[in-house]
């Protein structure tokens, strides 16, 4: 069977899975808490992108939100527990989850954008305590 034909019958085993299960593609993915977070960010990004910048922010945040444009056009990437070893910078405000946002088309040589959200989990759901900014340094 040749690696199209592969990629093809796992495809179609994982809509038949959604399928009959009725669980979102990110739930049999990354699991309840792995789908939550990408919820929330999604959510995040539609409401930051609205102009309601601090909708998620947990009530200790300093997390600059930037402006509504630098959301635009971002989607919620892959979710991770928290590593300190990879985030030292964000370590003292003990986040629970790290996901990236992806930009999909819209990235443009330049463009600052807010590139990971550090979530804490909390009573009341999920909150940001931290973004990593980052800039597209070449698109070609």
């Amino acid at each position: 069977m040749s690696t199209a034909h592969r990629r093809a019958a796992a495809a179609a085993i994982a809509l038949l899975a959604v399928a009959l299960t009725g669980c979102s593609p990110d739930l049999l993915i990354w699991g309840p808490d792995g789908a939550r977070v990408i919820d929330t960010t999604e959510q995040t990004i539609a409401a930051a992108s609205a102009d309601d910048m601090t909708a998620f922010a947990c009530e200790d945040s300093a997390a600059d939100f930037g402006e509504p444009e630098d959301w635009r056009g971002l989607s919620a990437g892959e979710p991770e527990g928290f590593t300190a070893d990879y985030w030292p910078d964000q370590a003292a405000l003990e986040p629970d989850w790290s996901i990236n946002l992806e930009m999909g088309g819209s990235a443009e040589d330049g463009r600052v954008f807010p590139g990971d959200l550090f979530f804490r989990d909390t009573d009341d759901g999920l909150c940001i305590v931290d973004i990593a900014w980052w800039t597209v340094e070449s698109t070609g």
